[in-house]
């Protein structure tokens, strides 16, 4: 009897790419702000992006989403060219995100915060329609998710900071976005709350949502994501999983100062 040889293993499934960057470039007068970055992240995963204070990401980030315009270079989203699209095209191709310094609308409400980011034509329509009934469960629904329900009512002005961090990613998650972009969630914020953070990024994951988020708290990033890219100086010098960064050299020299 002829013994029977072992299956092969499967082979390793391809990392099916969300976002992609080939020569990225920006500049400011003679300061080359992000400079020839290819980038590429990936779908359904937490990916962080990470470097020294100067290093380009905010830039990268404003790029990508469309609020600058990159001197060269290209951006695809799931295989869609974003180059240079305006900021509402590049929202509607399934694309959220935060920012370094929180922009809510400080006169408005809690509630009305999350209702103008769905209304184009702003909040002075009737709010009796099936629609805005909609819209006004979902805002509701998200507040209570974020953990700040009980504030509907207060102005945004109101909240501390941590709490308007919370309001704006509830906002972000108004228009469902397949992809969120966060610029620092847990910069200013004490521990609870990014402890919040962090476990909402984590359920939002798993339930398909892509993250990149641009974070200095190392330890956060380290526990939060599946993969990291590093910049120093405008451009990618490594990226793979948190304990291949840790211990990449070049890391260690640019960012951790070793």
């Amino acid at each position: 009897m002829t013994a029977t040889s072992p299956a092969p293993e499967a082979a390793p499934s391809a990392v099916e790419v969300s976002l992609a960057t080939e020569g990225l470039a920006k500049s400011f007068g003679g300061v080359k702000a992000v400079d020839g970055a290819s980038v590429t992240f990936q779908h359904g995963k937490v990916n962080a992006l990470i470097g020294p204070n100067g290093s380009g990401k905010t830039t990268f980030f404003n790029c990508v989403t469309g609020m600058i315009q990159p001197d060269a270079g290209t951006v695809s989203y799931r295989g869609r060219d974003l180059t240079g699209k305006a900021p509402h095209r590049v929202a509607r191709a399934g694309i959220g995100r935060s920012f370094q310094l929180c922009r809510v609308f400080p006169r408005m409400t809690v509630l009305e915060n999350l209702l103008v980011a769905v209304r184009p034509g702003g909040l002075g329509r009737s709010m009796r329609s099936a629609r805005d009934r909609e819209d006004i469960a979902r805002a509701r629904e998200l507040l209570s998710r974020v953990g700040i329900d009980h504030l509907e009512q207060a102005e945004a002005r109101d909240l501390s900071y941590g709490q308007q961090k919370l309001l704006e990613l509830a906002g972000v998650l108004m228009a469902d976005p397949e992809t969120i972009m966060l610029d620092e969630p847990a910069g200013g914020v004490n521990p609870a709350l990014i402890d919040r953070i962090a476990g909402l990024v984590r359920s939002l994951n798993a339930e398909g949502k892509t993250f990149i988020v641009v974070e200095h708290n190392m330890d956060l990033v380290m526990s939060l994501s599946d993969h990291v890219v590093v910049f120093d100086r405008g451009r990618q010098i490594c990226e793979g999983t948190p304990t291949v960064v840790q211990n990449d050299p070049r890391v260690l020299e640019a960012y951790l100062g070793v």
